[in-house]
């Protein structure tokens, strides 16, 4: 082992204790890789003047306007009480089955996701709208919950997602193409979800008892308030499907639209969108100082060959392209439940990307089932960021009580990682047609 390889894998040990104790991701990336370069090249004013560019390098790339437009557009629709009107919806059709009100939490979650692109604000969003609900019908808790917390986990995979973003951006692949790929497989899981729900509900109908059932004039009228957000959503992602306009401008025309949706319905107030606005930068600044910190670790990585030198092995090994790929993938479904979504994505796609193509598979597939594959750790211990989310919304209930009540839905997620890797198509058909 060359000494520069040796340095890369005693960086790799270093960020991992300051990960575990507590540090943001993005500084702990940003330390470690200044420190490592300083190291191999014995020049720490080099290093930091790196660092520094880096920095200013993610923050001022127009490329990456495109994560406040999406990011705002969320925040408006939830300021606006959208999330409330799709419920409401959903109930309409539903609420009258076993378990309804449950599964129209998850079609709630999955539209709302499509707006919001951010897996705990839908979480927190629908959490405030649904649980009291549930609660009113005696729903059980853990089945209340769970749907909260893992249908707030659909966001990450429908389109916009944060996190296809950023994985485009350092893979150097289409966006558009990314967004469209979610589709598919984020339907099959809300539909999954919702079969677990009835069947559950089936069998023990106390879990979640059936409410009143709707006439067609009410679901019609349901139909009607989101109308607006239905068609915002069908813009916005018909048109990159098409070809009119690049992710950016449809962020552009998402985050417009969603103020003028709001607006016209006097939902809107002067508070709430300066609100909107703060949350939008918060949220924004902490996804680019990860992604900033994952650039300077990358570049200490790439200069120590640790990353080479890891794929070279990887692509060597005398198994088959299949089981590589499943060791891969447990991979992420371990580390998932330790490291945020996004940070583990910056973490090991310098490394992966060198060995997927490699190994015969294709990337947009691959960025796919990794988003599916962490997004069992927002709902799993110890992270499970949805789980704490639902429980910090309704402190009555336990996070223990979201964690159990989420397991069903874990078992649907494992189903639907499983039957993607068996038929890769679900996910490139629909990008395999775009021009």
């Amino acid at each position: 082992m060359s000494p520069e390889v040796l340095t890369g894998v005693i960086g790799c040990v270093l960020l991992l204790v300051l990960l575990a104790s507590s540090m943001p991701v993005g500084f702990a990336m940003a330390i470690v890789g200044t420190i490592g370069m300083a190291v191999i090249n014995g020049n720490l004013q080099s290093a930091l003047y790196m660092g520094v560019n880096e920095f200013y390098d993610t923050f001022s790339n127009p490329s990456f306007i495109v994560i406040p437009l999406f990011v705002l557009m969320g925040q408006i629709s939830f300021h606006a009480g959208i999330s409330k009107r799709l419920f409401n919806s959903a109930y309409r059709w539903l609420g009258h089955l076993h378990g309804g009100m449950a599964m129209a939490t998850v079609g709630a979650c999955t539209i709302f996701g499509a707006i919001c692109g951010s897996g705990p604000a839908t979480a927190a969003t629908m959490a405030s709208v649904a649980i009291p609900e549930m609660k009113r019908y005696k729903y059980s808790m853990e089945l209340a919950s769970g749907a909260v917390a893992a249908g707030g986990s659909i966001g990450m995979l429908i389109p916009p997602s944060v996190v296809f973003i950023v994985y485009g951006i350092m893979t150097q692949e289409s966006i558009g193409k990314l967004f469209i790929a979610g589709i598919i497989p984020g339907v099959m899981i809300a539909i999954l979800f919702c079969l677990s729900i009835f069947i559950n509900c089936k069998r023990n109908p106390e879990l979640g008892p059936a409410c009143e059932k709707s006439s067609w004039k009410q679901r019609l009228i349901s139909l009607k308030d989101i109308t607006e957000t239905l068609i915002l959503f069908f813009i916005v992602l018909g048109g990159m499907f098409m070809g009119f306009f690049s992710p950016t401008s449809a962020a552009g025309i998402g985050a417009a639209g969603s103020i003028v949706i709001a607006l016209s319905r006097k939902q809107l107030s002067f508070k709430s969108f300066k609100k909107a606005v703060a949350e939008t930068i918060r949220t924004s600044c902490m996804v680019l100082t990860i992604v900033a910190g994952a650039g300077v670790l990358s570049r200490f990585l790439a200069t120590s060959e640790v990353t080479t030198s890891m794929a070279d092995w990887l692509v060597q090994l005398t198994l088959p392209s299949w089981c590589i790929m499943t060791g891969i993938i447990l991979f992420f479904l371990i580390a998932g439940c330790f490291i945020d979504a996004l940070a583990l994505i910056l973490l090991t796609i310098p490394i992966f990307e060198n060995v997927i193509p490699g190994l015969g598979y294709d990337m947009i597939w691959f960025g796919v089932m990794v988003v599916l594959v962490t997004q069992m750790g927002v709902i799993t211990p110890p992270v499970g960021v949805n789980a704490y989310v639902v429980s910090g919304i309704e402190r009555d209930i336990s996070l223990q009580t979201v964690f159990k009540g989420s397991m069903p839905f874990l078992l649907m997620l494992i189903i639907a990682a499983a039957i993607l890797m068996l038929f890769p198509q679900i996910a490139t058909w629909l990008p395999g047609i775009v021009k």
